[in-house]
C-alpha cells in the first residue's frame, strides 16, 4: 500500500465530512482491483468488495466496513481528472521510462456517458499510443470531436516526443501541431484528407501522375481470417515546388499507401496520402502508417469488446472521465503482463485467481 499510495502523489481527496469515513488510497485500491477483474462501474467495485473481502482484508485495514457503490460514485464524480491524469502520467513512468518508436494520436468516443437531461455531450478521449510499448501513454478528454485539435497541443506537451514518430488521423494534420512535434524534437507521419483541400489536391494530383518516377516504392501482402490485404507504400521527397505555395513546418517527403483488400469475391481499394517530416525508407513508413491504425485493434478495440466501456453508463460529474483513466491504467498492467494469455482471459483470471491479481498489484 506504501507503494500504491507514491503513484498518487498530488492527488487530493475531494471528500468532506462525513463523505470521507473510508479511507482515500484504500477506495482507490479496490477499484482498481475491480477493474482488472473486468469491473465497470461504482456498482461492480461494491460487489467487488463484498466478494473479496477476506482477500481485501489481507492488505487493507477497511476500519468502517466495506464501501458502497455511493461511496464509489462520490469519490469518482468529484475527483479532479487532471490532477488523476497527472497521476496516471507518474504511475506509467514505472513502464516506460522514455517514449520511443511510433506514437499514435486518436480519440474514441464513449457512447453512453453522454446525459440527455443535462444536455451533456459524449465523453471524447483523446489517447496517446504507443505502438512498440503497445501502451497508453497518456490521455485527455473533451467533450465533443471537433474540440480534438485543441486537446491534441496539450496531449503532446506530456510526452517527451525526441527520438519519436507521431502520426495523426487526417482531422489533426494542421500546422500547429506539426510545428509542436517538431519542436519537441519528434518527427511526424500526418493522414491528409479534404480539411486542407488545396495541399491534398497538390500532393494527390503529383503522386497519382503515371508520368511521375517516385523516389521510393515498398510493397508488403498479409493474408488472415479469409482476407488478403497488399498495401503499397510510395514516399517522395521533391517537395521544394510545394513548399513554396504551402510552407508546410518541417515537411521533408510525401507519400501515399494504397491498400487494396480481397475478401471472398470482393476487393476494395483505399488510397491515404501522408504528410512526413523525415525521409523514411518506402519499407519503414509503409510500418508506420499501418502502425497507426493498429491503435483500433490494440486499444479501442480491447476497451470496447474486452472491457466494455461503450456500455458503461457512468454520466454524472467527472465520473466518465475517471473511469476511462482507470480502464487505460488496467489495461496497460494487464499488456505488461507477461503471461501468455489473450487479454480477456488475463481480466478472467485476475477475478478468478488471488495469488495472480495479487501478482498485478505488485506492478505499483
Amino acid at each position: 500500500m506504501e507503494q500504491f499510495a507514491t503513484c498518487w502523489e498530488g492527488l487530493e481527496d475531494p471528500r468532506t465530512g462525513n463523505a470521507a469515513l473510508h479511507d482515500f488510497h484504500e477506495l482507490l485500491m479496490i477499484a482498481l482491483c475491480a477493474t482488472l477483474c473486468g469491473g465497470q462501474s461504482a456498482v461492480a467495485m461494491s460487489r467487488f468488495a463484498e466478494a473479496k473481502e477476506t482477500f481485501l482484508r489481507g492488505f487493507l485495514k477497511l476500519e468502517h466496513g466495506l464501501p458502497s457503490h455511493d461511496t464509489f460514485s462520490r469519490l469518482f464524480r468529484q475527483l479532479d481528472p487532471k490532477q488523476f491524469s497527472a497521476a496516471f502520467q507518474h504511475f506509467m513512468a514505472r513502464f516506460a521510462d522514455t517514449v520511443r518508436g511510433v506514437v499514435a494520436i486518436d480519440g474514441k468516443v464513449l457512447r453512453r456517458s453522454f446525459d440527455r437531461a443535462s444536455e451533456k455531450s459524449p465523453l471524447h478521449m483523446v489517447s496517446a499510443w504507443g505502438c512498440e510499448q503497445r501502451l497508453v501513454l497518456a490521455q485527455i478528454a473533451t467533450d465533443a470531436k471537433s474540440n480534438e485539435i485543441t486537446a491534441v497541443p496539450k496531449l503532446l506537451e506530456m510526452l517527451s516526443l525526441k527520438g519519436t514518430i507521431v502520426t495523426t488521423d487526417a482531422l489533426n494534420c494542421q500546422r500547429a501541431i506539426a510545428q509542436q512535434i517538431v519542436d519537441q524534437g519528434g518527427d511526424y507521419v500526418l493522414a491528409l484528407k479534404g480539411n486542407q483541400v488545396t495541399l491534398h489536391d497538390d500532393v494527390r494530383t503529383f503522386l497519382d501522375d503515371p508520368a511521375y518516377k517516385t523516389t521510393a516504392s515498398a510493397q508488403t501482402i498479409d493474408a488472415d481470417h479469409g482476407r488478403i490485404e497488399t498495401r503499397t507504400a510510395t514516399l517522395s521527397t521533391d517537395i521544394g515546388w510545394l513548399q513554396a505555395d504551402h510552407h508546410w513546418p518541417g515537411l521533408a517527403a510525401i507519400g501515399k499507401v494504397v491498400r487494396v483488400r480481397e475478401i471472398g469475391t470482393k476487393t476494395s481499394t483505399e488510397t491515404a496520402y501522408y504528410l512526413l517530416s523525415t525521409a523514411l525508407s518506402a519499407e519503414r513508413f509503409n510500418e508506420v502508417a499501418r502502425a497507426h491504425w493498429g491503435v483500433e485493434n490494440a486499444l479501442h478495440w480491447r476497451l470496447d469488446v474486452v472491457m466494455n466501456e461503450d456500455h458503461d453508463r457512468t454520466r454524472k460529474g467527472h465520473g466518465p472521465n475517471n473511469l476511462a483513466i482507470l480502464r487505460h491504467m488496467a489495461l496497460n498492467v494487464m499488456q505488461k503482463d507477461g503471461s501468455k494469455d489473450s487479454m480477456r482471459g488475463k481480466f478472467q483470471r485476475a477475478g478468478w485467481d488471488n495469488e495472480y491479481l495479487s501478482r498485478l498489484l505488485g506492478m505499483f
